[in-house]
């Protein structure tokens, strides 16, 4: 369709397409999840639609996350913005190169926005199911804003830190992708509450171990430079556990610059930060595992492996 409007708009599609591609699937994931629990057909391709719309929205908020983060790589590739950024120069075109590849990234994660929508109507959801769906993309964007905010802070605090992740993680990543599958097999509100008891820890779970590997994963398993998120000035769990140990001064000095990343992550382990993150992480994963048992077998079954899927990865 792209193609009709102008042959070079179908590049967008190819971009798009390759972004996509190599990532966890986690909310298809527990979107599967939630419909199979609410008794889904698992042959029913109504879920397989809202699962890609769920991985479009992913696609559009990393766009979006990597251009505000200033972020080179993603997925062992280069950014979007980065590489439209790099086709402008390779060609010398007129008009500045950084400023293309933002106004790219910007537009491509529009797009994806609007093909999210498009999945998720195309699985013909009810009323409830598309308020869900509503709520997700909202929260998702005021986690983003109370991040970004967080920014601007000179107070590095572990509840505001957990606050973010409320909303710009556990919900959008764990509890309204389980609330969609499970209401558009006609789950009950019963269920969706026993959902959100199991999708909240697990959810900052996730998030803290991805706060861990941004700091020491292995670039060849997550795709981006080791210590990554203490150069782009991530106001993350980790990094607020430190400055209770080492004051906001001396972590906000090295924070967000390149020639602190090896120095702030010495201190986050010598602090006992790392310690605490991954005792916080063993805490967050009991209570799922608790809220998972008052599921019964089938809920066990079902979301059992994907606690450690979600907890114990290496990217």
């Amino acid at each position: 369709m792209l193609g009709a409007v102008d042959p070079v708009v179908a590049d967008l599609v190819d971009t798009a397409a390759e972004f996509t591609s190599g990532g966890k699937m986690l909310r298809p994931t527990f979107c599967h999840a939630g419909w199979l629990l609410a008794g889904g057909d698992p042959h029913d391709d109504r879920i397989a639609k809202a699962g890609a719309a769920f991985e479009w929205l992913q696609g559009s908020a990393l766009v979006h996350d990597d251009l505000m983060d200033g972020s080179d790589t993603r997925r062992g590739r280069p950014s979007v913005h980065r590489d439209y950024e790099s086709r402008h120069r390779a060609v010398d075109a007129i008009g500045d190169a950084a400023q293309y590849g933002a106004r790219v990234a910007i537009l491509l994660g529009d797009l994806m926005l609007a093909w999210a929508d498009e999945h998720l109507r195309r699985a013909a959801p009810d009323a409830r199911t598309a308020a869900l769906w509503d709520a997700c993309k909202s929260e998702v964007v005021s986690g983003q804003y109370l991040d970004v905010l967080a920014q601007t802070s000179d107070h590095l605090d572990v509840d505001a830190a957990r606050h973010v992740i409320r909303f710009k993680t556990s919900k959008y990543t764990v509890e309204r992708p389980l609330h969609v599958g499970a209401a558009l097999a006609g789950g009950d509100d019963e269920l969706l509450t026993a959902l959100t008891a199991v999708a909240l820890p697990l959810g900052e779970a996730f998030q803290l171990r991805d706060d861990v590997l941004g700091v020491f994963g292995d670039p060849a398993a997550t795709g981006k430079p080791s210590g990554d998120d203490l150069r782009e000035g991530k106001r993350t769990v980790l990094v607020a556990r430190t400055a209770q140990v080492h004051g906001d001064a001396r972590v906000l000095a090295l924070l967000g610059t390149a020639d602190g990343v090896d120095e702030l992550r010495e201190l986050i382990v010598s602090s006992g930060a790392l310690a605490r993150v991954e005792d916080d992480i063993d805490r967050l994963v009991a209570q799922t595992r608790t809220a998972i048992d008052a599921l019964g077998p089938r809920g066990r079954t079902i979301l059992g492996p994907l606690v450690d899927a979600a907890t114990r990865r290496v990217r």
